[in-house]
This record gives C-alpha cells, sequence and structure tokens, in this order.
C-alpha cells in the first residue's frame, strides 16, 4: 500500500470532496487507477466496512510435480541444476532452465540455514576429520606447491592435529589417523566425517544411511571407532574441524617466504602447535591444558598389532620402460637396468622420502614429492646415454643433464 496516496484520498473522504483521480496520480506519481483503490479502500474503512477483495487464482509451478524428485537428487547427491534439468526433460518437463536452478539454489540455501541442536561435547567421546584441499603457496623462486591439509579436532578440547599431504587417498587417511591418535593421546569413541567416496560406499549408500567401504569400516572397528557421516549441507554437525579448516588462512602470509617443501611441512606444523596453545574463542580455554587434565584420560587406547596390517611396509612396483616407478601419482627414477624388474618401495619414517629396493638393495632415494615426474640426476645420465645420448661422452651427457633436468621436472 502506498500510505502517502492512501493518506492523501483519506483526506479527501473526510472533508467529502469529489475526488479527481487523474490530478491526484499527476500529484503523487501514481497510476490513477492506484489512486482510486486507495479512495475506495478509505471510503470503506471510514464507513466502517470491510474491503472485498476479488478472489485469485492460485497457479500450479510447472516445477511443481518435479519438486520432490529435484530435492531427493539434491540432497542426496549434489546434483548440479543443469544435470537436473535433462534428467527431468526426459520425464516431461517442458519448463526453463531457470526455473530449475532458482529452486535447487533455494532448497539448498534452506538445507545449510536449516536449525541444528547445538551439540554439548562429552571428553574423549568423538573427533571430527576433514581435508583442506588443493591449497596453493609460492616459494621465493616462485615455484607453485600443490598440496592439502588433513584436519583432525577433539571438540571437547579443541585439540588438533594437521599434517601436510599431496593426496587424499585412501592410505593417506588411514596413516593420517593413525598419527592423529598417537599425536592426541589415545582414540575416541566416534569419528565424524563426510561422504568422501575414500570412506564411502556410494554405490550401498542411500539417504539416510550411509555404507562405509570395507576396509575403512574394519579400520574403525579394529581401533574401536564408531564412524559417523555427516548429512550433506549440514557443515554445522562438523562445526569444529570446519572452524580449523578457515584457519588455514593464516598461511597465506608466508607465500614468498619460504625455498624448500620441507619449510612448507614446517609452515603446517608450527601453524597446528600454534593453535593448540592459544585460547580457544569456543571454550575461553586452551586446548592443550583441556586435553591434557580433563580429556586424555578418556581416550583408549589401541593395541599396535591391530592397525599394524593397514601400514604394511610391502609395496612393490614394476618398474616403466622410461625406468619410472609410480608411487601415490607420482613417478621416480630408477637405473634404466632394472626397466622390467619388480622393485620394493619403503617410506621414511618421517614420511619425507621413499627408498626404491632390488633384492634387497638400495637402487635410489627421493624426497616424496607432488610433482609428476621426479629425475634423479645419475639416473638421468643412465637413461640419456642408454638412448638419446648415447654417442656422448660421460661429461657431454652431464653438462646436458645439468640444463635440462629442470625442464624434465616440468614436463
Amino acid at each position: 500500500m502506498r500510505l502517502d496516496v492512501y493518506g492523501k484520498v483519506s483526506i479527501i473522504v473526510k472533508d467529502e470532496i469529489k475526488p479527481n483521480f487523474a490530478a491526484i496520480a499527476r500529484e503523487m506519481g501514481c497510476d490513477y487507477r492506484t489512486a482510486k483503490r486507495h479512495y475506495e479502500q478509505s471510503l470503506l474503512t471510514q464507513s466502517g466496512k470491510q474491503v472485498a477483495h476479488a478472489p485469485t487464482t492460485q497457479r500450479v509451478s510447472i516445477l511443481e510435480e518435479y519438486k520432490p524428485l529435484i530435492q531427493d537428487k539434491v540432497e542426496r547427491f549434489n546434483a548440479s541444476a543443469m544435470s537436473i534439468l535433462k534428467f527431468i526433460q526426459k520425464r516431461g518437463y517442458t519448463g526453463q532452465y531457470g526455473l530449475v536452478k532458482r529452486f535447487c539454489g533455494q532448497f539448498r540455501e534452506e538445507q545449510i540455514h536449516k536449525a541444528t541442536i547445538r551439540v554439548e561435547h562429552t571428553p574423549g567421546l568423538s573427533a571430527q576429520i576433514d581435508w583442506k584441499e588443493d591449497l596453493r603457496m609460492v616459494n621465493s623462486d616462485g615455484e607453485e606447491f600443490k598440496f592439502n591439509i588433513y584436519l583432525y579436532v577433539l571438540p571437547y578440547s579443541k585439540l588438533k592435529y594437521m599434517t601436510l599431504t599431496y593426496d587424499r587417498s585412501q592410505d593417506t587417511i588411514l596413516e593420517c589417523l593413525n598419527n592423529a591418535f598417537k599425536a592426541t593421546g589415545g582414540v575416541p569413541e566416534e569419528i565424524w566425517c563426510d561422504n568422501a567416496k575414500t570412506l564411502i560406499n556410494h554405490a550401498k549408500s542411500n539417504f539416510g544411511h550411509a555404507v562405509f567401504n570395507e576396509r575403512f569400516w574394519r579400520f574403525a572397528k579394529d581401533a574401536g571407532l564408531n564412524p559417523i557421516a555427516c548429512r550433506p549441507f549440514r557443515p554445522q554437525t562438523k562445526d569444529c574441524v570446519e572452524a580449523l579448516s578457515r584457519t588455514t588462512k593464516r598461511l597465506a602470509p608466508y607465500n614468498m617466504e619460504f625455498t624448500a617443501r620441507e619449510e612448507l611441512i614446517t609452515l603446517v606444523n608450527d601453524l597446528n602447535d600454534e593453535l593448540n596453545h592459544e585460547v580457544s574463542q569456543a571454550t575461553d580455554e586452551v586446548p592443550q591444558d583441556k586435553w591434557l587434565y580433563q580429556e586424555k584420560e578418556y581416550l583408549h587406547s589401541v593395541a599396535e598389532n591391530l592397525l599394524r596390517p593397514y601400514f604394511s611396509n610391502d609395496i612393490h612396483r614394476i618398474v616403466t620402460k622410461e625406468a619410472m616407478v609410480n608411487f601415490r601419482k607420482s613417478r621416480y627414477s630408477v637405473n634404466p637396468r632394472y626397466i622390467g624388474r619388480t622393485v620394493d618401495i619403503e617410506v621414511s619414517n618421517d614420511e619425507q622420502s621413499i627408498h626404491i629396493y632390488y633384492n634387497g638393495e638400495k637402487i635410489s632415494k627421493h624426497v616424496l614429492s607432488a610433482k609428476r615426474l621426479n629425475y634423479h640426476p645419475n639416473d638421468m645420465m643412465e637413461i640419456l646415454k642408454s638412448d638419446l645420448l648415447s654417442d656422448y661422452s660421460n661429461d657431454e651427457i652431464r653438462e646436458y643433464v645439468k640444463r635440462h633436468l629442470q625442464e624434465y621436472d616440468q614436463l
């Protein structure tokens, strides 16, 4: 209602003046029909009568019959609006994409903002895990490093465990979990996680019932854990680890301030230590102290022999015709005379490097890297000598390797 127009015509009604709706409309900057409607409203109000509104017809949206199906696809599978449009068009939908997109957006927004019951955390009861994925930082030489940070939090004390990783494989998750148990002094009763495909068997899961894949389920049971998968669009259920994820922004100022990969790992470890010794905004206590005096005793231990089978050091690889072995989505060089042979890979205790063995003899060592190709200068020399530069002298090949090894790393 235009209150200014209503006020104007109310005076006319009160003074019983014959209205000129065109003049009122020009004066008030509105349509003459608006002035007339407000006049009739005022006239009926001042006479004590109720305004009779014409019945309106409710239009049924062309999307209405598809809404339950769309909600199901969005909530269970986080399907995109375009994929849903194509899906329901095959079932008779003739409307526009914009209608589907708006409804999907509104539904996601409703799900995210649904009220969540605040949980009062119990000491030793649970832990929350997640990833901060695909972070990028640049060192002082302009080289970009892409990595992930594994996040683990005990919600009661807010004690954190963070570690840098270059992949998010199931092997890495189990190793990180085991290291988190050691770093936090024991195992809680529950573990809250998202619906990552490395943990959840999506083919067997359905809405409201997540089925964990067999290996992770057995690991959890051997560790005395009850795994719980959070529902999509419920970030509040993992509020502690979501908050920890945001604190990784504190690494941003260190761009261009480090030189090597090892320093980047140290930065993540230092951030973890800082957070554990700062006063938590949620509890107004220091996590390290609260964990030590109020929670540690409630965490249970697990026999090392129960979890050892999940971390077998017996890693075997066949050397490719390029004299490389594949490990964690990267390739590492060996001497070309081992092409076609089966070698053993052993990860160092600090997980900073790998050692490659053939028949018990160490034949190569590499720093663990996220680069796709990793050449040792000696291996590179032998590879070139055996093929491309077979007619060159050793000194000429060494000079070639020195000039071009960086180019090989960037392939």
